[in-house]
């Protein structure tokens, strides 16, 4: 999320205290796009109410109620984007890298995700992603991560790591690689491209994934996650 992008959006919309009906949709497909996270959300709430208590003992009385209605017009769009997410349940998206779309997806999918999350990926080098996997780890996620054993032992690699707090991690134990880039949460949301989940693919590399709940792809996807680890058991 750019921060400076939101921040901005909100001061304009504040200047008279009120929403108009194309500032409500704007900041509405504005959020959707950029607050993923329920941290970017928390800050869109931060910013809103320090604009709030700046100008509110300096307003006249109808002011003072334009500015509270302003303020429930945003907590009205932040509890909607939280009840109904960017992503339907037969829809898909593609995302491209470089970049913090793909990081910031990753990092929403694990932050939403209520009972599992399978990991079938080449390497894991970007903390950002480390760090949801174990924040998600520890509220409960059963998480299970299947990766090359090559690629396991180089220098800043978060696999081992992972494994090392208690996360179920499986190698594949080959002279060849296992260079699978997916993942699927909850057994209905399938992740899958050419993206690695590393910081080079952040900021350097031409990559993708394509999210989808589309059934046929997401079962053949939990077929093939089920049939590589019990391979590599």
């Amino acid at each position: 999320m750019s921060e400076k992008i939101i921040k901005d959006a909100l001061t304009t919309t504040f200047h008279d205290y009120r929403l108009t009906r194309g500032e409500r949709k704007g900041i509405s497909r504005l959020l959707k796009e950029n607050a993923n996270l329920p941290s970017d959300r928390d800050f869109i709430r931060l910013v809103a109410f320090q604009l709030v208590s700046e100008a509110i003992d300096e307003v006249s009385p109808t002011d003072r109620n334009r500015i509270i209605e302003w303020l429930e017009e945003i907590t009205k769009i932040l509890v909607n984007l939280e009840r109904n997410p960017s992503e339907s349940e037969d829809a898909s998206a593609a995302y491209f890298s470089p970049g913090d779309n793909c990081v910031h997806r990753i990092s929403q999918l694990f932050a939403t995700a209520k009972k599992s999350a399978d990991i079938c990926v080449f390497t894991i080098t970007d903390d950002r992603i480390r760090h949801e996997i174990i924040a998600a780890h520890k509220r409960g996620l059963a998480i299970r991560i299947l990766s090359d054993d090559d690629k396991s032992g180089d220098l800043g690699s978060d696999v081992d790591f992972l494994g090392r707090k208690g996360i179920d991690v499986r190698f594949d134990r080959s002279s060849y690689h296992m260079h699978h880039k997916f993942a699927i949460f909850d057994q209905k949301i399938l992740l899958t491209g050419s993206y690695n989940w590393t910081r080079s693919a952040a900021e350097h590399n031409e990559e993708n994934f394509l999210i989808t709940r589309e059934s046929k792809l997401r079962n053949a996807y939990q077929k093939e996650f089920e049939r590589l680890w019990e391979l590599y058991a």
